[in-house]
């Protein structure tokens, strides 16, 4: 059909000769001001389960882009990968398919900016020592936005299956090189009685971190890995020690226990969590006290997997890296 334009397909290895980490956090702090602005439109996130299979649309409008990423959920999918995920990217005035991309990738490098942003507005500059707890492919884009937002020297790992941690710090030292000293450690408290950020990147049902409220003074803490009512990565005693919780959307205190549960046992009052969004358009409000902990929690949303997707395409374009599809 004349006038057709053909679609841009980028893979994994496409997305990484296109968008450094620096780049992601710039886009999620351009995301927090559009959702600040309330210039996009994102319903709530469509599911269709079927038994333990669970399928996910997030689709959202900017003024620049419309987009949709889809995930499936398959827990008993062994050997495979339980998620599989893609954005197709549309043209905001004709509605074409513009653009259909790796969505496993981009979450979780857009993941690891949302954190990256948070250190970068929220942490001492002065920071330079990072414990990951949680060493999967999450924990792994959070230590390579860190250190894109601060000069780390020292990075602390803790995984319950510690055997996972060599090949995670190889992958690491990929990123980051081999200047920064890496620490393996026996357990959670040691790592987080050394850092000055910890992030917190599993689905654990359970608190990670331990609860001792000397461990959390004058640091940052940020939450990544849980994102369901029944979960919890955060102990009470971080919340007492917290004077301001910030997070990335209403549906981080609507969503995870590390809100829910908090609120629930009055450990934390709703007026006391701050979206970034305000934070960033409008810093000045909001004292920080560097004697009382900092607390970012996280669950994502589709506004920041458009304006991120929206970058890559069109960095793509003017590289003219891709594979161009047709369906005529």
């Amino acid at each position: 059909m004349k006038g057709v334009r053909k679609i841009l397909f980028l893979n994994q290895s496409d997305m990484k000769k296109i968008i450094t980490m620096k780049d992601a956090i710039d886009s999620i702090d351009e995301a927090y001001k559009l959702y600040e602005k309330k210039e996009f439109l994102m319903p709530q996130r469509m599911q269709v389960s079927n038994n333990l299979n669970t399928l996910l649309l997030m689709p959202c409008f900017i003024n620049q882009a419309i987009g949709t990423k889809i995930v499936t959920v398959f827990p008993q999918n062994t050997p495979l990968p339980t998620l599989h995920s893609l954005v197709i990217l549309n043209n905001p005035r004709t509605g074409e398919i513009q653009a259909i991309m790796d969505g496993s990738f981009l979450t979780g490098f857009r993941t690891g900016a949302i954190g990256g942003s948070a250190i970068r507005h929220l942490a001492a500059e002065t920071a330079t020592k990072l414990a990951i707890i949680g060493t999967g492919v999450q924990g792994l884009y959070q230590a390579i936005a860190a250190c894109t937002e601060r000069r780390m020297t020292d990075i602390y790992l803790f995984n319950r299956t510690r055997d996972k941690i060599p090949q995670f710090k190889k992958e690491l030292q990929k990123w980051i090189g081999t200047d920064i000293r890496i620490h393996t450690v026996l357990h959670a408290e040691d790592a987080v009685k050394e850092a000055d950020i910890i992030i917190t990147a599993t689905n654990s049902y359970e608190p990670v971190l331990p609860d001792k409220q000397e461990l959390y003074k004058n640091k940052i803490v940020i939450g990544i890995g849980s994102f369901q009512k029944e979960m919890q990565e955060f102990p009470d005693a971080l919340y007492k020690t917290a004077e301001h919780l910030f997070v990335d959307s209403e549906d981080a205190i609507k969503e995870t226990g590390d809100i829910i549960i908090p609120l629930q046992k009055k450990l934390i009052h709703r007026d006391s969590i701050i979206h970034m969004s305000n934070y960033i358009v409008n810093k000045e409000k909001i004292i920080l006290n560097r004697e009382k902990s900092i607390v970012f929690k996280s669950t994502g949303m589709a506004l920041f997997d458009i304006v991120v997707a929206n970058f890559i395409y069109k960095k793509a374009v003017k590289k003219n890296i891709g594979i161009r599809l047709s369906f005529s």
